[in-house]
């Protein structure tokens, strides 16, 4: 099955300037953060808990677990109960677990740059490496994601990356650089899409003129604007939700999309995707331990859990996104064309978008600019 990535996916400062600059502004974010962020103390956890005696409450979005996995939690790990709540997008995960005291979460199921937002803060209980021995399942690549290098605090969960989904048929010569998008030649014209989530709105522009995506320098998101301005007249929609039926239906050509949204397996056989050659994104989802949990062995377990290869190849093989896990994606039946065949070290050629604190505001503001027009 597949989810929107519009819910889920927007950047760490998007409404009302946003929750999760609310939490950076109390004290951090720069765009250098990841590699500075403060971490908190760990607690002395007992590796021979008792978990019948503790229980499992988590966030999650809606679709991105097993419907049974509160049952098969209680019968593997015999904790005494397992709560799941859902959110649609990382700024009601924020509401949940910034707002008000103890949110009564243990894990809670948030994007890298969430997770960064919220260990800047003193919000997250380190990862006790000794309590998850699954964390050998994943691959290498895996714990060098520059907001979390070595996995201190986060665990990743589904990742993939950013490029242009295209029909073979349709168009008159292969999409190679992110210019196809934002200067598309005549017979393109009006159908092309681009998304309009503010970082990833940006994206093909940034890449196409050299900048990093995590630059907060004015004299650069000018030039960004400056070039999405002068797109904009030529493009079909901005959409992050539809443009793979769009593809399907002929009425798009070329579009920008997450790969795990590219229907490459459309029975046609006629779509394909393509990372542009001035490269692109590497985005990530992770599960995090909140430091006010009250039931850390059971949280650690929990995770430990997931990582088990049978049960994380489950989100490739429903929900289309690849999994961070060598021993789980080994597992799966990958189908021809699909983009579960990426390598990790492909992905990890992509830039992680990172929580840029205050500076993301200029996002905010760039994005509403251009679409407004």
């Amino acid at each position: 099955m597949f989810r929107s990535r519009f819910t889920r996916r927007l950047p760490a400062v998007a409404t009302v300037a946003g929750l999760a600059l609310a939490v950076a502004a109390c004290g951090g974010g720069s765009s250098d953060s990841a590699e500075t962020a403060p971490r908190a103390t760990a607690e002395q956890l007992d590796p021979n808990a008792d978990l019948t005696k503790q229980s499992i409450n988590i966030t999650v979005w809606d679709g991105y677990t097993p419907k049974e996995l509160p049952e098969k939690v209680k019968e593997k790990l015999k904790v005494s109960k397992m709560n799941v709540t859902l959110h649609a997008t990382n700024e009601e995960a924020m509401t949940k677990l910034t707002v008000g005291g103890d949110s009564g979460i243990d894990v809670a199921f948030v994007s890298g740059q969430y997770a960064q937002a919220l260990n800047e803060q003193g919000l997250l209980e380190p990862i006790h490496a000794e309590l998850i021995p699954n964390l050998a399942n994943l691959y290498p690549e895996a714990t060098q994601l520059s907001y979390d290098k070595g996995n201190k605090y986060s665990v990743p969960y589904t990742w993939g990356t950013t490029g242009i989904c295209y029909r073979t048929d349709l168009v008159k010569a292969k999409p190679t650089s992110w210019n196809d998008l934002l200067k598309p030649p005549a017979w393109a014209e009006k159908k092309v899409t681009m998304m309009t989530t503010e970082r990833w709105l940006a994206l093909p522009a940034l890449k196409a003129l050299g900048y990093s995506v995590n630059t907060d320098k004015d004299e650069e998101i000018a030039k960004v604007k400056e070039l999405l301005v002068q797109q904009k007249p030529k493009l079909l929609q901005y959409d992050d939700t539809t443009f793979g039926d769009k593809l399907k239906s002929g009425e798009a050509v070329m579009v920008e999309a997450w790969d795990g949204w590219c229907p490459t397996t459309d029975e046609k056989k006629n779509i394909e995707f393509v990372v542009p050659k001035e490269g692109s994104d590497l985005w990530v989802d992770t599960m995090v331990i909140m430091k006010s949990s009250k039931n850390k062995e059971a949280a650690h377990a929990f995770i430990n859990y997931v990582l088990d290869p049978e049960i994380h190849s489950w989100a490739a093989e429903n929900i289309n996104y690849k999994v961070p896990n060598k021993a789980a994606m080994e597992k799966v039946q990958v189908p021809e064309g699909s983009l579960l065949g990426i390598k990790p070290a492909e992905l990890l050629n992509g830039e992680s978008i990172i929580d840029l604190g205050q500076a993301s505001t200029k996002y905010t503001r760039m994005s509403a600019e251009v679409t407004a027009r």
